[in-house]
């Protein structure tokens, strides 16, 4: 054991141990580093964030959307007369991606509606942050660009009006309390 070795290897142990834990949590805050985006912002996210690119705010393109990792799923909605596939990153990615502290989102649409979504719904449910409908993008008009859907067919107590209420199209600002 380290009790036998001579008192000076025994820090140079303890040195070579404590300059690679800091290494590694150096390396580990800069993976987390949030990109700036290069293309129009289609979402921000403030509030209880630990990873900001514009001041204390994190402001994403739809490229940087683009590159978390992609879900899909097809579900009924009331908005739509069949079932729509739905295409985006998941929430909880996106608030991993800005290290999100808080446990209540209020999701704001670019109309200004406002719903607030408990962040434990990211994390119970695979509700995402749709960009693309039936793999195309989302105008405007089409409830676009962004439309946080919850995957309503998997549960049926997803099917109701607290749920429906939560769904956000037109989405453009997250704030995280």
């Amino acid at each position: 054991m380290h009790t036998c070795l001579p008192a000076r290897h025994r820090l140079a142990r303890r040195c070579t141990t404590v300059a690679a834990a800091a290494a590694a949590v150096f390396c580990l805050s800069v993976s987390h580093a949030l990109e700036a985006p290069t293309g129009p912002v289609v979402l921000t996210v403030e509030g209880a964030i630990r990873h900001a690119n514009q001041g204390a705010r994190a402001q994403f393109d739809m490229a940087m959307l683009e590159k978390l990792p992609q879900h899909s799923f097809s579900t009924q909605t009331p908005w739509y007369p069949s079932a729509v596939t739905f295409t985006g990153p998941l929430l909880r990615d996106v608030l991993a991606a800005v290290g999100a502290q808080g446990k209540t989102i209020t999701a704001v649409a670019l109309n200004d509606y406002k719903t607030e979504i408990p962040v434990e719904d990211a994390t119970r449910h695979d509700v995402i942050v749709a960009r693309l409908m039936n793999g195309r993008p989302m105008r405007v008009r089409e409830k676009g660009p962004l439309f946080i859907v919850y995957p309503f067919d998997t549960k049926a107590e997803l099917r109701s009006e607290l749920y429906y209420n939560r769904a956000a199209w037109q989405l453009h600002l997250l704030q995280i309390r």
